[in-house]
Order: C-alpha cells, then structure tokens, then sequence
C-alpha cells in the first residue's frame, strides 16, 4: 500500500500560499483498486484525517494517513498500514512522523524525528523476521532546508499555487522516504473535467515521477487528479509499479 501513498504526492513550478486549503476535522476517503488478471478490482479503503493536538508547548496538525483491504480479501493478503505525521500547522514543517506497515506476514515500523535546525533526521527503523524476532536500525540522516516526509507532503501539495502554473511545468523536490532522500518531480499536464462520487470536478492533472528510482513506472502512467478550487482535494490517481497497476478514488469528503 505504500505506493498509494507515494502517488498521492507533489506538484509543479508554484508558489506557497497561506495555508487555507484544509482544516482539523476533514476527513478523506478513498476506495483502492489493483489490476488483478486484468480486471481492476476494489481490495481496500484509504483514509486521510486531520486533528489538532496540543502539547506543553504548542499546538500541532496532526496528519493520519490509513490503509485497511476489505473483510473479504484478509484472507488473501490482509493490509492495516498506518502514516501518521505531526506538523507546525502554518508551514508544515513535520516535527515527527511514523510509518506503521501490516501486510500479510511482513510488519515493519519507521520513526523520522525532524531537527530542522542541524538539518538532520533521527531514523529509527524496526523489522520483524521470520523467526518473530525484531532487527532495529538508529541512523542520522542528513536533509535539505525543505526536506518533508510522505504524509506532510501530501499536504503540502494542496496549498501551492497551481492556477499559477503552466501546462508543462514541472518541479523537483526532496522527500525522505525508506530513510533517504528521494527526489520527486511533478509535472503539470492539463485541466481535465472528471466524474467523481462527491460530484463532477474540473480537476488539475499531474504527473508523478521519482528520479534515479524503479519504484514508479514509465513515464506520465502515474497520475493524480486534484480539484481545481481552493480545497484542492486529490480525487483520483492512477498508479503503475513493478508489481502491478491500480487506481484510488474518493469515496466521500467531509470537514472541507
């Protein structure tokens, strides 16, 4: 599932606006669907959330990313993934994120600790093998000034400025992911009108790539669809990897 994710990334040449695109409380589903013997076949539910939580010294956005297959495909290949991460609500700069994967057999726990000011990311990383036991990996990692995990990313995507693009603009951008930087590129195809379950959307068309990575294949076959309006919701995606292709619609929008 976390190629649902990684598509749900990035756009082109924009600038940042203030940050009214969306608010705690709004809540995004999703219905997942992979190409299985040629035929597309809806296997999971996605959800992204977002809640304010208060510490002793701030107040934070709390960014939740969920994947979950349905009842009747656990059988086969049972999936609860969870992407969590918590940010300053006005630039969403992430302070700590958390990747929590449970697909079948295979579990596997990430934690990023953001220190923008040395520009560094603590990585800590915990794998169960097959005998059950658990290997555990503590490294520092070394980013860029506007480095961002997965989760915040998607986020940030919403409130940049695409009505000011134009159709073939395109940028590069780091994001840490697997406990390295990864240099994304969006490029921005078209407007394109499209039927949705929350109502028909004239939506901005985008084409997600990540250099020097085998992880999204071909060119322009991973797509994403945002609305073109102020909330600039990601409505629908089409993804291509090494094991296969889907889609991701939505399923219903509230807290807009």
């Amino acid at each position: 599932m976390k190629y649902l994710f990684i598509l749900i990334t990035l756009v082109s040449t924009l600038s940042i606006q203030s940050q009214n695109a969306f608010k705690p409380g709004e809540n995004l589903t999703f219905t997942a669907s992979y190409n299985m013997s040629g035929l597309l076949t809806n296997i999971a539910q996605v959800s992204m959330q977002t809640n304010e939580v208060k510490t002793s010294k701030s107040t934070l956005l709390h960014l939740k990313c969920t994947a979950k297959t349905f009842s009747k495909w656990d059988g086969f290949f049972r999936v609860r993934d969870l992407y969590e991460s918590y940010v300053n609500p006005r630039s969403l700069n992430p302070y700590l994120y958390k990747r929590d994967i449970n697909e079948g057999s295979y579990y596997k726990f990430v934690k990023y600790t953001f220190n923008h000011k040395s520009k560094t990311v603590k990585s800590l990383q915990k794998k169960r093998r097959k005998d059950g036991s658990f290997w555990e990996q503590n490294q520092s990692v070394k980013i860029k000034n506007n480095t961002k995990d997965l989760v915040t990313t998607i986020y940030h995507l919403r409130n940049m400025d695409i009505h000011k693009a134009s159709v073939g603009d395109s940028q590069t951008f780091p994001v840490i992911f697997d406990h390295k930087e990864n240099l994304v590129t969006v490029k921005y195809l078209s407007k394109e009108t499209i039927n949705t379950a929350i109502g028909k959307k004239e939506c901005y068309k985008l084409a997600i790539s990540i250099n020097d990575s085998a992880l999204l294949q071909g060119s322009n076959k991973n797509l994403l669809w945002l609305t073109a309006d102020e909330n600039k919701i990601p409505v629908y995606a089409k993804f291509k990897v090494a094991i296969g292709s889907g889609e991701l619609k939505i399923k219903s929008a509230t807290g807009l």
